[in-house]
């Protein structure tokens, strides 16, 4: 049974009071890099006792938070210089014009996109599955009139929040929070089912509904050059495509080669990092082989211009991200490495624990509080991080209450994952904001209110299940 007792000290409390800063000033649509900033000096400060410690800790944590995010920045990067190559081929026409006559309008377009995310994000995961949908389908997609931050929504719903909370393929997700609860993953998949597809379904047909009118509506480009937003750049009704051969040959080489990386990544079970690189290891030596095929003696130039092209749009993206991440890294296990071998478990861990241990229990309140402490343990952008201890509190909720392990461990699982995983944080979606050249701000705003609606149902659904 898992002790819910965990001391806090004024390092909590600051924390705490730093967290709802930022929330409050991201309710007011202002920039936040500033705030985190303050409040990790504060952080070292308390931590360290000194000023020098607190200076520190602003550079240590942005390191730490850079180091984390650069697997992801380089891989927009090489992406948005496949899409900026694809484009100057006349590649990226050629390669949607066979599937334009499957999507009639944007509607139909974004539950296609939605259902294609979910069904690569369950066998790859959603990271690699970001790139490849991207790279593919997102042209097309737009081209078919769904504004970008629509096909945003619909990548991160049914990739980061169903498939990646499910993770019934892969399962992922599911092994750790059973590890920790101490009962089969068998039994999370079975007897959470009904949770997973109540949040699911009802998440995204709630995201349709609220969005259906606006869905055709432009959206402004965030990216460096608004005028062809990487990876969302959907050639014109009067573009006109390349006749050269190298162009064609390229439209069908990509898919193709990304459908190889496909087949290598189920036959040698690769998946996370490992597959994400295959991914992006393919997307460069494409634009590379394209730049040589169309224009020749001019290629190396323009492999590098396509390479400044992606990494400055992958990192005027990210620079304030790199900051909000540093200080929300502090609540999970980065404070280890920021703050020293003294700090064992992340603040929000701490502030769950005591949340828990202070509540009175029963079956419905025990439900209520799990997916509070799956939401804040999300907070730090990971959504894994918190599996853990939402595992080890579904056993301690169960005897407690004589509630089912099973659909407390769901429940924990669903919301620290959709919280975290994530379709909720700025800093946890980056990727789909990226790849979409669409605010990550605004995307987490628009999934809001279908993601709570998505929770209302799903605890109303525990509470006849438990």
């Amino acid at each position: 049974m898992l002790e819910l007792t965990a001391t806090l000290t004024p390092l909590h409390l600051v924390y705490l009071i730093g967290v709802i800063v930022i929330l409050a000033v991201m309710v007011m649509r202002r920039d936040t890099p500033i705030i985190c900033i303050l409040f990790l000096f504060l952080l070292g400060f308390i931590a360290t006792k000194t000023v020098s410690g607190g200076i520190q800790t602003v550079f240590n944590a942005s390191l730490y938070a850079a180091k984390e995010f650069m697997e992801i920045i380089a891989t927009i990067a090489l992406i948005t210089a496949l899409s900026k190559c694809l484009s100057d081929l006349g590649s990226d026409y050629l390669m949607m014009k066979p599937l334009s006559r499957v999507m009639h309008s944007p509607y139909v377009a974004w539950w296609i996109l939605g259902f294609v995310m979910l069904a690569f994000s369950l066998f790859l995961w959603p990271s690699p599955s970001v790139a490849l949908v991207g790279a593919i389908m997102l042209p097309l997609v737009i081209h078919k009139g769904l504004n970008p931050l629509a096909a945003a929504m619909a990548i991160n719903l049914f990739g980061h929040g169903i498939a990646l909370s499910y993770d019934f393929v892969i399962q992922g997700a599911p092994a750790i929070s059973a590890s920790a609860a101490g009962i089969d993953t068998s039994s999370i998949l079975t007897e959470g089912a009904p949770l997973f597809l109540i949040m699911g379904s009802v998440t995204v047909i709630s995201a349709f509904l609220l969005n259906r009118k606006t869905m055709g509506a432009s959206v402004t480009a965030i990216g460096p050059d608004s005028d062809n937003p990487p990876a969302a750049t959907a050639p014109s009704s009067d573009h006109t495509p390349s006749p050269k051969k190298s162009a064609l040959f390229i439209a069908v080489f990509t898919p193709v080669a990304f459908l190889a990386d496909i087949g290598m990544m189920l036959a040698f079970g690769l998946k996370g990092g490992d597959a994400t690189s295959l991914v992006s290891g393919t997307a460069t030596l494409i634009m590379v082989l394209g730049a040589f095929l169309g224009f020749g003696f001019e290629a190396p130039e323009k492999v590098t211009d396509y390479l400044t092209h992606g990494f400055l749009f992958a990192i005027k993206i990210f620079a304030p991200v790199i900051l909000i991440g540093a200080f929300f890294f502090m609540g999970g296990e980065g404070i280890t490495t920021i703050l020293g071998d003294s700090y064992k478990t992340g603040i929000m861990n701490d502030w769950a624990v005591w949340l828990a241990g202070k509540t009175p229990l029963n079956q419905y309140a025990a439900a209520l509080l799990q997916m509070v402490i799956g939401a804040l343990t999300g907070l730090d952008g990971s959504g894994f991080s918190g599996l853990p201890l939402t595992g080890a509190l579904a056993r301690t909720f169960s005897l407690i209450t004589g509630g089912s392990i099973p659909v407390f461990a769901a429940l924990g699982q669903i919301t620290a994952i959709f919280v975290g995983g994530g379709t909720i944080v700025p800093w946890g979606i980056i990727p789909v904001a990226a790849i979409c050249n669409v605010s990550p701000m605004e995307l987490a705003r628009k999934n809001l209110i279908p993601v709570l609606i998505g929770f209302i149902c799903t605890f109303i659904a525990a509470c006849f299940l438990l």
